[in-house]
């Protein structure tokens, strides 16, 4: 074997790589919020766990990325511990698919036009050829992700062939020989398997090069049974990797991941070598071919799930006992694992802004209702930490938004979806800020003993009850996406605009005649402006859902300020009316 053939099967081994992380981030990006849908679905039914493991793997052609979303996903709070053993069961029977399309390379063509077809040099071509031609010539994104799929594919076989070619010359090289001759040990073919995974950090490769080996003749069952085991273990490297500065849970995920490996390995290597002591089996003496390869492979997976499969929460209680429990309350963040699958990473940020919307809603409803009713110490409390909380969310989805957006290619679907998350998240935020300010106003009123005008009592009572109703049709029509409760939030804005306008005049008019006190009027102020800001930040919100519904309508906010459509007028009647009767004229 010369340094050619050494250049073709690294240069393969490249090819091989590349073309699977293509292949990989193409099918992702082309299942979109699928992925994630079928993900929701893995609840603590393990089996319909193990369904949903297979087919997403066999969607990403990745055990490894799948472990590491895992990881992400237990580290976000999205998934419990739980619910992920049946998935990483899942997980490592769809990998197994790769070596049997890998397998498609030991076709013998000879005379069959057919056959010659399915051989990858051919078909490869063919898939590249295609996956370049939708690229180039479709406008559309998800035929280009398509393309790119094909490529991909094409790309990964092309270097399978490339690999296989290289191990030609190594059939008459006597040295290559007695190399594999010391891996017919089992400790050594199994350590083999694992260092060479663990560094490409994907056991699709590994057992690539493995069934390349193969069509040399050299490789016997007794040799390829161990590195096989061994590549199993090997790719639990990248979730090991992955586990680094994560919470505990999403730590156990990786220990889970590595237990079932190494347990699954030594169980098994003691089983088959204890009947090849009793029975003498004849066929470890054999060689092994590609289609071989690929049968073990499936087979030590399946039979790992079934024979472990029953101890899922012995499992569970094994990685609890090594990652120890810890009373530390964890502070809610988005995992940078998520972005491994964009349309995931994208749909769980619309999760988490739901969570953070009604965190949002909660704290202002407890402070409007203590502007009501009056001050209470547990309510100012959970007001004050639900506003950590919300600031807190919108640090984390901010930043995170930013950076998906920024690092990766998203669809035309999800890129919208972030820019709304985006644009809505500080607005949110804002308006949490504002109940926590009138917390404050309550507060003051408590500790200084305020006692407001009965017309004083009256204005902060409708201007409330006006402040509930925007905000929560604001809610509402952002978690909704409805454009029609949207129409109603600025007309409804306008009234409130107005109220703090007359109201604050009242107030001025009230102190000048000594019916209010000069110390009162502070206080007074701060309410209207809390819930004025509310009433403009909740129309922000409005023209986002409205922009992001009705193609870009950039003029919402305009057309709504001035009442330009016969809609908003009545709209705005409405409102006035309801809350603001004296200004009506009734």
């Amino acid at each position: 074997m010369d340094i050619f053939s050494f250049i073709t099967l690294f240069g393969g081994l490249a090819f091989f790589l590349y073309g699977m992380h293509l292949l990989s981030e193409s099918l992702k990006k082309t299942a979109g919020g699928k992925l994630e849908k079928l993900l929701k679905k893995a609840t603590d039914h393990s089996y319909k766990g193990l369904l949903i493991g297979i087919l997403i793997t066999i969607a990403i052609q990745s055990s490894s990325a799948m472990t590491v979303m895992l990881v992400g996903f237990v580290n976000s709070g999205i998934m419990e511990l739980s619910q992920t053993v049946g998935v990483i069961f899942g997980s490592d029977i769809g990998t197994t698919l790769t070596a049997w399309i890998l397998s498609l390379s030991g076709i013998n063509s000879e005379g069959s036009i057919l056959l010659k077809l399915l051989e990858p040099k051919c078909f490869s071509l063919i898939f590249a050829l295609i996956g370049i031609i939708l690229i180039m010539g479709s406008k559309k994104q998800r035929r280009k992700d398509i393309g790119m799929m094909l490529v991909g594919f094409g790309i990964l076989m092309h270097g399978m062939t490339m690999m296989s070619s290289s191990m030609a010359p190594l059939r008459d090289s006597a040295g290559f020989v007695s190399i594999l001759t010391a891996l017919e040990n089992p400790v050594l073919g199994v350590l083999a398997g694992t260092v060479v995974t663990g560094i490409i950090q994907s056991s699709a490769a590994s057992i690539g090069i493995l069934q390349s080996l193969s069509l040399t003749g050299s490789l016997t069952y007794g040799m390829a049974i161990p590195i096989i085991m061994g590549a199993n273990i090997g790719t639990c490297a990248t979730a090991v990797l992955s586990s680094i500065g994560v919470n505990r849970d999403a730590k156990r995920v990786t220990v889970i991941h590595v237990a079932i490996k190494v347990i699954g390995t030594v169980f098994w290597l003691i089983v088959f070598y204890l009947f090849d002591a009793v029975l003498d089996l004849a066929f470890m003496d054999k060689t092994i071919g590609i289609v071989g390869i690929a049968a073990f492979h499936s087979v030590f997976n399946i039979g790992n799930t079934l024979i472990l499969m029953p101890f899922r929460d012995q499992l569970v209680k094994l990685a609890r006992f090594i990652v120890k429990e810890s009373d530390e309350e964890q502070e809610f963040k988005l995992d940078d694992r998520l972005m491994t699958s964009p349309p995931i990473a994208v749909s769980e940020c619309t999760n988490s802004m739901v969570k953070m919307v009604n965190k949002a809603r909660s704290g202002l409803d407890k402070s409007t209702d203590m502007l009501i009713y009056g001050y209470n110490d547990n309510d100012y409390d959970f007001i004050k930490k639900n506003e950590d909380k919300v600031d807190n969310y919108e640090d984390v989805i901010g930043s995170f938004l930013m950076k998906l957006t920024t690092t990766h290619h998203l669809s035309v679907e999800d890129k919208n979806r972030a820019s709304k998350m985006m644009q809505a998240v500080g607005e949110f935020e804002r308006i949490a800020d504002h109940a926590s300010y009138m917390a404050n106003s309550s507060e003051e009123i408590m500790r200084k003993k305020i006692v407001f005008s009965p017309d004083a009592t009256t204005e902060v009572g409708r201007l409330v009850a006006a402040v509930k109703d925007v905000y929560t049709k604001t809610i509402d029509c952002y978690l909704n996406d409805d454009t029609d409760l949207a129409k109603e939030i600025g007309p409804l804005r306008i009234v409130i605009s107005e109220m703090c306008d007359a109201y604050k005049a009242n107030h001025v008019e009230r102190l000048s005649q000594g019916i209010c006190e000069p110390g009162h009027g502070f206080v007074f102020n701060d309410i209207l402006y809390s819930c004025g800001r509310i009433a403009d930040h909740s129309l922000n919100i409005a023209a986002i859902v409205y922009r992001f519904r009705s193609s870009g309508n950039e003029s919402y906010v305009h057309d709504f300020k001035q009442r330009k459509t016969a809609e908003s007028e009545a709209l705005y009647h409405k409102y006035l009316k309801k809350y603001f009767s004296e200004a009506s004229g009734n």
